[in-house]
């Protein structure tokens, strides 16, 4: 197993992976005790049914620079495969502010290809591959140095049964005509804004019973707060409060020091310093909001009047068209979009691009009267009126 430790020996690796058509990438990080993710691994490997051509890349070493890598990335001659990509995105663009292109990512194929919903690594391994996956070394701290051959053999295995992965699911996407499908999902994926998280629009995650505006004001300015305070600091936003201590605080809004020592569900941490500081401006700022600049929740799901029967009907609809194209049902339209559809809305995913194709069509014209449905047997069938 050959572990690259030097910018030279990954600008040698690189340059031979550009006379091949693909690559396969996948990373190992830390992020349990900080906001961004800690780049401890990445594996390589070029096409081959052997690991020579595989190759582990250490850029915790002292003369390591990834630059070589995203060179490679750069290269739009080279597929760049992954599985489960979007994390791995989000490690090299914040980074580096580079994507993989062209870029493949065998979970969106897999289910395209009919593997079912979020169809994890080792079951594509099992299925396609045919060979059982080692799952000891899974919660490795991957920061700490040296490395066993059994963890460089686990993270190397990521890399090396992807190759057969890719080959065989990009074979059947070719055969299907259904690349264009994985093309448009992945569009998102190398969205910059796919990772741009503003400290201003993060109160939107925050789950709360109250839908009062002025509330909303001081859940946004601590959420706000929390979150730039996450950044700056490089640690997780739950280490600064959690949700509910947010909730509580926007509750009970304290005004002094000595309130934050009363409650209960604050870190003891957060009582005093910049974070309290922080905390008692936050809500100070939300209780003064100007009533023009108050936070109005998304209420236009709640005002939705959904057809009960027509979404039925749309969700017999789904299951039909989705067993015949082989296609996990959620990820063409997940049962709230489908209420949405029912409701007489239409700016909604299902309705665009390829899903439109394999659903989104019929399913305008069941809503318009235009399309029935009759059941025969164990299968549903579409009739046209």
């Amino acid at each position: 197993m050959k572990t690259l430790t030097t910018t030279q020996e990954l600008q040698n690796f690189c340059d031979t992976a550009r006379s091949h058509p693909y690559v396969t990438v996948d990373t190992e990080f830390l992020r349990e005790r900080t906001y961004y993710s800690k780049l401890c691994l990445v594996q390589l490997a070029m096409p081959g049914d052997t690991d020579e051509t595989a190759v582990l890349v250490d850029p915790l070493a002292g003369e390591m620079s990834l630059e070589p890598l995203y060179e490679l990335f750069r290269d739009e001659n080279v597929v760049k495969v992954f599985h489960a990509a979007r994390q791995d995105l989000e490690i090299f663009w914040v980074e580096a502010g580079v994507f993989p292109k062209p870029l493949f990512d065998t979970q969106v194929a897999a289910m395209v290809c009919g593997f079912g919903e979020q169809a994890g690594y080792e079951t594509l391994v099992r299925k396609i591959v045919h060979q059982p996956v080692d799952k000891t070394s899974r919660f490795t701290d991957w920061s700490r140095r040296p490395l066993s051959d059994a963890q460089k053999t686990y993270a190397l295995a990521d890399v090396t049964h992807l190759r057969k992965i890719y080959e065989h699911l990009a074979d059947e996407l070719d055969q299907t005509g259904r690349s264009h499908w994985v093309d448009e999902e992945l569009e998102i994926l190398t969205d910059p804004a796919t990772y741009d998280i503003r400290p201003e629009e993060a109160w939107r995650r925050v789950k709360t019973r109250t839908s009062s505006a002025r509330f909303l004001a001081i859940v946004r300015e601590l959420a706000a707060f929390r979150e730039g305070y996450a950044q700056e600091h490089n640690v997780p936003r739950n280490r600064v409060y959690k949700d509910d201590a947010l909730v509580e605080l926007a509750s009970v809004k304290p005004r002094t020091h000595a309130d934050l020592g009363g409650l209960r569900l604050l870190l003891r941490e957060a009582r005093r310093g910049a974070i309290a500081d922080g905390i008692l401006a936050a809500i100070t700022r939300g209780i003064d909001c100007p009533s023009a600049d108050l936070p109005q929740p998304d209420r236009s799901r709640e005002k939705m009047q959904v057809n009960p029967a027509l979404a039925d009907l749309l969700r017999v609809l789904l299951k039909a068209k989705t067993e015949s194209a082989g296609v996990a049902a959620k990820l063409i339209a997940p049962s709230a979009d489908l209420d949405a559809i029912a409701a007489g809305m239409r700016d909604v995913p299902a309705l665009k691009g390829w899903r439109h194709e394999v659903f989104g069509a019929e399913a305008l014209r069941l809503c318009e009267g235009r399309l029935a449905l009759a059941a025969k047997g164990q299968t549903v069938r579409l009739i046209e009126l």
